[in-house]
C-alpha cells in the first residue's frame, strides 16, 4: 500500500472531491449543524440528577473498587479481561468520565485520576497506549479509551490537557506508522494473534476513533495537520462499509433466525446489534471527512431501515447479539441501547433533523431505565417488549446467542460488556441535551431537568446560564429561567407529538396566543432573549397515541413515554453469578452487599388484551407548581411513577408461550376473551422491570364485555 505521508493537503483534498480543502486555518471537515457545550457545562437536575447519582452510588460508580474487569484490568496493571480485545476498562472509562463531571462527584473523579494516571504513566516507549505487545496490538479498544480521554481533557483542561494531548499525539505518531505499513493494527496480518472476527470490531466501529481525530483537529490541532488527515484517510479506506449493508439487495428486512446461515454469517459485523447501534452514525461521521453523499445517505437509511425492520416501540434496536426482527419475544441489549442513544444524539447535532432527537428521547426515557433495578446496582443484559418475568427461561429460548438468564438482573448476567459499557447512557444524554445554534444561539434539544452555563462564541462572548425546571417527560410543562449579559437567541425543541394549536409558550415580548412555530426540520422554536433575567414557560399539549405493531397489537404512547401493562411480581435475590458458568461467584469475591442478582417472577396474569377506545390518562402531579421536587427517588420502580393510563381489558384464550416468553397473540377469529372485562393500569415502561408493551386489541361491549373482534 502506498503511503500518503507527505502527500500534502491539496492532494488529500483531491482524493475527496466532495470535501473542503484546507486553506490556512480553515477547517477541512464539513460543518456540523449544532455543537454541544464542553463536557461539564451541562448539569442534570431533578429526577435526572437523581438517576445519575444512583448510578454513581451504584454498580457503575463502584466498578473501579471491586469489579475485576475494571479494578484488575490489564490496563491498570492487572490480568483480568473478559475478552482478548481488552475493551472492558475503556468502556467503563468512556462512561465514568461524563458521569463524574456532570455530578461534580469527587469520589468518581479520584477514580478517574488514578486510572488515567496509571495508563499514561505506562504508555509504551513507541507510543502505544494499553497493555498489548507485539502481534496482539489492535486499535479497537483504544476507541472508547480516547473518547473518555477527550471528554476528560475537555472537562478539566488545566489538569489533564497538556499531558493528555502529548500522550495522544505520541500514540497517533505510532498509529500513523502502523497504518502506513499495510494498515497494521487495523487489518489482520499473517502473524497477528487475533483472528479475522476479532479485527472486524475495529473496522466496523472506527467512526468512534474518527470522533477523537476530529476533536483534536478542531480543538487542539497540530501545527501541521497532514499526518492527522492521513490517519483519517487510512481509517476510512480500511473500514467495513456500512453502505454495503444498507443496500437494497443486501439488507435483511425480516427475522434473521429465518434466514439461512450461509446468508447471515458473512454479514455478521453488520448484523451484530451493538455494531448497528454504533454504526447508525458511521455514515455521518465519515461524511464530515469525505464529503461523499453516499456516506450521509447511509446514516439516514440506517436509521429508517433499522427501526422499521428491527426496532422496538421503546426506541431500541432489537437484537439478542444479532438483529432479530420485530417479534415481541426478542430482546434489545443494554449495550445496544446506550450506543444507539449516542449515535442518534450525534446525528441530530450533525444533520439537525428533529427525528433523531425524538428517537434519542424515546430510548432514554423508556428502554434504558427498564434495564436496571431501581437502585442501579443490577442490570439486565436484554429486555424484550413482552417480558412478564425476568428469570431463567430454560434451555429452549428464542435468543440467538444469549443465555437463558439474559433477561434477569445482576452484576454481570450473560456477559460483562453491559456492566462496563452502561455508564455512558444518562451522562451522554445530558451532554447532548443543549446545543449551540450558530454563534449567538442556545437550544434545549433533549428535554428534561438540567442547567447549562456556557459562553456563546460571538466576538467578546455572551455569558448565559439557563435552568430548565421541569419534571418532563412526566410533566408537559417546562419552565426556563434565563440569565445573560447580552441578548441572544434561545431555542426549544418542540416534540413532533405536540399539538401545536394547543401548545403555548410565554416569555418576554411574547404576545398571549402567539403561535408556536418550530422549524419544520430542526423542531426548534426561537425566542429572542433580552439582557438580564427572563423566564419562559412551555406548556406542551398531547394525547394518547397508538403505534401499530405486529399481530394486531398496539404500543401505547403519551408524550415521550411508552406505557406497559402493570404486572405484579415476586423477587428472588441471589449471590451474583459468574456470567460464563451461571454458578455463584466464589464466596471470597469482593462483592459489595448491595450487588446481587435478581429473578422477577410475575404473580399477575399477562395474557391481556385492551380496548383502545377505553384508554384514559391519569396524573398525580400538581402542574401549578414549577418545583423540581415531588418525584420519588428511586423513580423508575413499580407503583411509584406519577402518571398512568387506565384501560378496560380482558384475558385472551389460547395465548401461549414461545420458548419461555409470550408468543404472538391469537389474531382474527381466534382472538376471544376469557371471561368478563376488567380494569387494568398501564405504567411507563421505564419503571416496569417486568412488562407487556405490545398489547392485542379488542372491542369490549358494555353489555356483555365479550370480544367483538380484533381492531
Amino acid at each position: 500500500m502506498k503511503s500518503l505521508y507527505g502527500v500534502g493537503l491539496a492532494a488529500l483534498a483531491a482524493l475527496f472531491p466532495g470535501g473542503q480543502a484546507m486553506d490556512g486555518d480553515q477547517n477541512p471537515l464539513l460543518p456540523v449543524k449544532f455543537r454541544s457545550p464542553p463536557v461539564g457545562h451541562i448539569k442534570p437536575q431533578g429526577w435526572l440528577r437523581d438517576q445519575m447519582q444512583l448510578m454513581a452510588d451504584g454498580l457503575a460508580g463502584h466498578e473501579f473498587d471491586f469489579y475485576k474487569y475494571v479494578a484488575n484490568s490489564s490496563w491498570v496493571g492487572g490480568e483480568e479481561e473478559y475478552s482478548s480485545l481488552n475493551e472492558g476498562f475503556p468502556y467503563w472509562f468512556n462512561g465514568i468520565v461524563p458521569l463524574a463531571y456532570a455530578l461534580d462527584d469527587d469520589r468518581l473523579k479520584e477514580q478517574i485520576d488514578r486510572a488515567v494516571t496509571y495508563v499514561l504513566d505506562n504508555q509504551h516507549d513507541d507510543g502505544w497506549i494499553g497493555p498489548e505487545q507485539g502481534h496482539y496490538r489492535n486499535f479497537w479498544a483504544r476507541y472508547p479509551f480516547f473518547l473518555g480521554l477527550t471528554q476528560l481533557m475537555e472537562a478539566d483542561v488545566d489538569r489533564y490537557g497538556e499531558r493528555g494531548l502529548a500522550a495522544t499525539y505520541k500514540f497517533l505518531d505510532l498509529m500513523h506508522s502502523m497504518l502506513a505499513n499495510g494498515l497494521r493494527g487495523y487489518l489482520r496480518h499473517p502473524l497477528d494473534e487475533l483472528n479475522e472476527e476479532d479485527v472486524s470490531w475495529g473496522r466496523v466501529r472506527v467512526c468512534d476513533m474518527m470522533l477523537t481525530l476530529y476533536w483534536l483537529l478542531e480543538e487542539h490541532p497540530p501545527e501541521d495537520p497532514t499526518k492527522l488527515l492521513e490517519i483519517m484517510k487510512f481509517l476510512v479506506e480500511g473500514a467495513l462499509d456500512w453502505a454495503h449493508w444498507y443496500s437494497d439487495d443486501v439488507f435483511i428486512r425480516r427475522d434473521l433466525n429465518l434466514v439461512p446461515v450461509n446468508v447471515t454469517a458473512p454479514l455478521f459485523p453488520y448484523v451484530h446489534a451493538v455494531n448497528v447501534g454504533q454504526g447508525l452514525k458511521a455514515g455521518a461521521v465519515f461524511h464530515r471527512f469525505t464529503g461523499n453523499d453516499t456516506h450521509s445517505n447511509t446514516s439516514r437509511r440506517a436509521v429508517d431501515w433499522t427501526f422499521e425492520h428491527h426496532g422496538s416501540a421503546s426506541g431500541s434496536v432489537v437484537g439478542d447479539e444479532r438483529l432479530a426482527g420485530l417479534a415481541p419475544f426478542y430482546g434489545a441489549e443494554l449495550c445496544t441501547v446506550v450506543e444507539a442513544m449516542f449515535s442518534l444524539s450525534y446525528l441530530y447535532k450533525y444533520f439537525g433533523d428533529a427525528q433523531f432527537a425524538a428517537r434519542t428521547e424515546l430510548a432514554a426515557f423508556n428502554e434504558l431505565p427498564s434495564h436496571f433495578m431501581p437502585d442501579y446496582w443490577a442490570r439486565a443484559y436484554i429486555s424484550s417488549p413482552n417480558q412478564p418475568w425476568a428469570k431463567n427461561i430454560g434451555s429452549e429460548k428464542p435468543y440467538w446467542n444469549v443465555n437463558s438468564w439474559a433477561s434477569g438482573f445482576g452484576m454481570e448476567v450473560n456477559y460483562p460488556c453491559c456492566t462496563v459499557n452502561h455508564p455512558q447512557g444518562w451522562p451522554k444524554f445530558v451532554d447532548a441535551s443543549w446545543v449551540l445554534v450558530g454563534d449567538d444561539g442556545l437550544a434545549n434539544v433533549l428535554l428534561g431537568p438540567s442547567t447549562v452555563t456556557t459562553t456563546l462564541p460571538v466576538p467578546g462572548g455572551i455569558q448565559v446560564t439557563v435552568w430548565a425546571d421541569t419534571k418532563y417527560p412526566f410533566s408537559d410543562k417546562l419552565k426556563y429561567r434565563v440569565l445573560t449579559n447580552a441578548p441572544f437567541n434561545f431555542h426549544v425543541r418542540i416534540p413532533d407529538w405536540a399539538n401545536l394549536s394547543a401548545t403555548t409558550i410565554s416569555g418576554p415580548a411574547i404576545e398571549p396566543g402567539s403561535p408556536v412555530q418550530p422549524d419544520p426540520v430542526t423542531g426548534l422554536h426561537k425566542l429572542e432573549m433580552p439582557e438580564g433575567f427572563s423566564e419562559v414557560t412551555v406548556s406542551l399539549a398531547t394525547d394518547i397515541r397508538l403505534e401499530v405493531r405486529g399481530n394486531d397489537t398496539v404500543a401505547v404512547h403519551r408524550g415521550a413515554l411508552l406505557y406497559s401493562l402493570q404486572l405484579d411480581y415476586d423477587t428472588e435475590v441471589t449471590w451474583p453469578k459468574n456470567y460464563a458458568t451461571n454458578e455463584p461467584l466464589p464466596d471470597d469475591y469482593p462483592v459489595p452487599s448491595q450487588s446481587r442478582d435478581y429473578n422477577l417472577v410475575n404473580t399477575s396474569r399477562w395474557d391481556v388484551a385492551i380496548d383502545p377506545g377505553s384508554l384514559a390518562f391519569h396524573t398525580t402531579l400538581d402542574e401549578s407548581t414549577d418545583s423540581l421536587n415531588g418525584l420519588p427517588n428511586p423513580l423508575f420502580a413499580p407503583n411509584v411513577l406519577p402518571v398512568s393510563i387506565s384501560a378496560r381489558a380482558c384475558f385472551l384464550t389460547g395465548w401461549g408461550l414461545y420458548m419461555g416468553l409470550p408468543d404472538a397473540p391469537p389474531t382474527g377469529d381466534r382472538r376471544r376473551c376469557e371471561g368478563g372485562a376488567f380494569d387494568v393500569v398501564l405504567t411507563p415502561l421505564g419503571g416496569a422491570q417486568t412488562h407487556m408493551v405490545e398489547l392485542p386489541t379488542v372491542e369490549l361491549g358494555e353489555e356483555s364485555y365479550a370480544a367483538r373482534g380484533a381492531l
